[in-house]
């Protein structure tokens, strides 16, 4: 659907954008007005360009100093990526790699880009020492692994580059390694200006109370799998896809290997082109892959953790979050493989499966990056848990589901609109209770003709009953995870028993 050569929007990206200039004028006026050892962060969404800012620093910087620039990447794609951008900015640079063990010929470079892990190593192997270095960038500056490495440039300027200023451990906050943060163009104002697509989410409701959280902060990957694997969610997530991005060049997220191999034969049994892509997954076959992907108009991709940085296809057209995160971080750089804009494309497709957008909201509302650069335990703290999210989910039958209801007008019942008329009357909650139970046993006994088969109907309101109690048990205010499992079964034994005296009336 969209084909273009990833080297021409590289030489493309050496024109700056005012918002551009304007960011790089007040980044030198720190770097030229601060003190030895300034550590300055800038934040700039994803699509923003953050490489070509620093790129376009670095070739500035060099021409005004007789120092050296370092760059730090903690990817090799992001190595190999940055240093192609230097250097079309006429900046002439050395990747030290884990093939680089010494550096006999540093004199002949003036800017390094470097994987930190194998920097911090030849350093502590006291084989590699980088003279008169007056400016270090550090690209993706959330991750905590660059700390390792602050120590060894006591008397360079260090500038942290990322999309989302917020440490991927909060115990390491960012504000105790950076003196000031610059927050560049929001996404909404990059939208509007056309430098990216503009996002349109669709969520659907997903019940989390099963996952559990690990000492990362974030959703385990064992929980996740016993989610996400399961046939409900396949089912829910190939209704989303054709629904919503059907015939779109799609990347579906998932937190585990095994829910995306399940997603890969799920979709691959309903016909559609789909591949498979882990970090278990050997260099041939991911760049064949991916070259599959680049040039299959409705390729759908499959993932788990490889495809949020370093990866850049612009052709995407829709983004499927198969699952949920804690991570402010991994939410926005999932999103953001979407935005690259097109001449024909304008918006992109979201379809959040993991109640992200109810978490942090959409991805192009306004964010206080200062306030959470300065209070990142209050921005944490402060996050809406998935219980108060699923209080606000409302039901939805599914299409096949409310076909089987189709002698039945209206399916719905306001469960909070029910008490409060009840509370008004000075009656018994347990009334708003005997009113649900007495729609459903209608709707089970008015679409069938037998008892067994009302009773087989009955099952299939599972998901139905268990929002009607959990919206009837807040609204009780305190009670007790087994009391809200009580009202359920205790509601489907007397659903039975009533669908079974409205049979024998009907009969009779």
């Amino acid at each position: 659907m969209f084909h273009k050569d990833l080297e021409l929007e590289i030489e493309e990206k050496k024109e700056l954008y005012g918002y551009q200039k304007g960011d790089i004028n007040a980044i030198f006026e720190r770097l030229e007005n601060a003190h030895t050892n300034y550590h300055l962060l800038y934040q700039l969404p994803t699509g923003g360009g953050k490489t070509v800012i620093f790129s376009e620093i670095v070739r500035r910087y060099l021409s005004k100093h007789d120092k050296k620039v370092v760059v730090l990447t903690h990817r090799i794609e992001l190595c190999k990526q940055t240093s192609k951008m230097l250097k079309t900015f006429d900046v002439k640079n050395k990747i030290i790699n884990s093939k680089v063990k010494e550096l006999p010929d540093q004199n002949d470079y003036s800017c390094f880009v470097a994987m930190v892990e194998t920097l911090k190593n030849r350093i502590n192997d006291e084989k590699l020492h980088l003279d008169n270095v007056g400016l270090v960038i550090i690209d993706e500056a959330h991750y905590n692994s660059f700390r390792k490495l602050l120590s060894s440039f006591k008397n360079a300027f260090i500038l942290g580059v990322t999309a989302t200023p917020l440490s991927s451990n909060i115990k390491l906050p960012m504000n105790e390694n950076y003196d000031e943060l610059i927050v560049g163009d929001t996404i909404s104002s990059l939208i509007d200006n056309g430098f990216l697509a503009k996002a349109i989410t669709y969520s659907y409701d997903v019940g989390l109370s099963s996952l559990k959280v690990g000492i990362n902060g974030d959703y385990t990957v064992k929980s996740s799998d016993d989610l996400y694997s399961n046939m409900v969610m396949q089912e829910k997530l190939l209704h989303a896809y054709t629904e919503k991005s059907l015939g779109k060049k799609t990347l579906i997220f998932n937190n585990g290997i095994n829910t995306s191999l399940y997603v890969y034969e799920t979709f691959r049994e309903a016909g559609y082109p789909i591949r498979h892509l882990d970090n278990t997954s050997n260099p041939e076959d991911r760049r064949e892959i991916l070259a599959w992907f680049k040039k299959t108009p409705d390729a759908i991709l499959t993932s788990v953790g490889i495809l949020t940085t370093g990866f850049d296809e612009p052709t995407v057209e829709s983004i499927i979050l198969n699952r949920a995160t804690k991570s402010l971080t991994l939410y926005y750089q999932m999103i953001g493989r979407g935005s690259r804009k097109l001449p024909n494309k304008k918006t992109f497709t979201v379809i959040d499966l993991g109640n992200n957008a109810a978490r942090f909201g959409l991805w192009s509302e306004p964010v206080d990056w200062q306030h959470i650069f300065k209070s990142p335990e209050f921005y944490l703290e402060n996050l809406r848990d998935d219980a108060e999210i699923e209080l606000f989910f409302k039901y939805q039958m599914p299409p096949e589901l409310r076909a089987k209801f189709s002698k039945t007008p209206n399916v719905t019942f306001d469960i909070d609109e029910e008490h409060k008329i009840v509370i008004a009357q000075n009656l018994r909650s347990k009334i708003v209770i005997e009113k649900s139970l007495e729609q459903h046993a209608s709707m089970c006994v008015d679409n069938t003709e037998e008892l067994y088969a009302a009773k087989q109907l009955a099952k299939e309101l599972h998901d139905d009953i268990e929002c009607r109690m959990k919206r009837y048990a807040k609204c009780l205010s305190h009670c007790s995870k087994n009391y809200r499992e009580w009202l359920i079964d205790d509601y489907k034994l007397k659903l039975t028993l009533l669908i079974g005296k409205k049979v024998r009336e009907k009969l009779f």
